[in-house]
């Protein structure tokens, strides 16, 4: 598929049957990484995918870098490890530089019967074992290039659907480039307890309540609240709170 098609599909695409809450179509409205995660889970849903990530691509002097952006552990660690094994982060880099089309590899016996009516995708090689994966090289107007990928067992495109779900992706990468500045695209790496701390935080609860809510220490509380600060660059805990809503680290 072109960057056209794909463009124009992701223009005609409305969420609302993703996000029911969503009134308008996602590349006219502004989203959080947040938002964004969650609309690319509702994608490996469509793909039978267990795991997915979104990737950054760097310049071209960087041929073989992607950064993860967000991915399916999203707000906790990152974890996009798991998709770009086997050295398919390399390979991903040169596809997503070549062509639009979206990519696949497996190494699994069974799983190019799942893909042989895939026509128009490429099929790549990894390097190690990689299990089951499919990207979708995505691009905007400003320059940018990424990939979602996506990944699992249970993996099983539907070639009557994938023209669509590249025009999801197209759209999505288009609200989320909106909205990563060069600060917020290294995310500080959170555990899920310090995302918990923070998120009780937000809504006004006391280090006391936070520990007997989540059945810890007053101690550990108030360390785990300190390390996101520190992550944050934060001066103070509210302001840790402030920066983790604006980088959609908690909704």
């Amino acid at each position: 598929m072109s960057y056209a098609q794909a463009k124009q599909l992701s223009r005609a695409r409305d969420y609302e049957q993703d996000v029911p809450s969503a009134p308008h179509p996602i590349g006219l409205q502004a989203v959080t990484l947040a938002d964004a995660a969650k609309r690319c889970r509702w994608i490996s849903v469509d793909l039978g995918a267990r795991d997915f990530a979104l990737c950054l691509a760097g310049p071209p002097a960087e041929s073989g870098r992607l950064t993860a952006c967000f991915d399916s552990d999203y707000p906790g660690s990152m974890s996009a490890a798991r998709l770009l094994g086997g050295g398919i982060g390399e390979h991903l880099m040169r596809h997503a530089r070549q062509s639009t089309a979206p990519c696949w590899w497996t190494d699994d016996a069974d799983a190019p019967e799942v893909f042989s009516a895939l026509t128009w995708t490429s099929r790549i090689e990894p390097l190690a074992q990689s299990g089951r994966g499919i990207a979708f090289p995505v691009y905007t107007d400003r320059g940018q290039v990424g990939l979602f990928i996506f990944g699992g067992p249970e993996l099983s495109p539907n070639p009557q659907t994938l023209h669509d779900l590249h025009g999801r992706c197209f759209a999505l990468f288009d609200a989320v480039s909106r909205i990563i500045s060069p600060q917020s695209r290294d995310l500080p790496s959170m555990s899920r307890r310090e995302i918990e701390c923070l998120k009780l935080t937000s809504r006004g609860y006391t280090s006391e309540e936070i520990a007997k809510l989540l059945k810890l220490s007053v101690h550990t509380a108030n360390q785990y609240l300190t390390q996101t600060t520190q992550k944050l660059n934060a001066v103070n805990r509210m302001h840790a709170v402030a920066k983790a809503l604006r980088l959609g680290l908690i909704d």
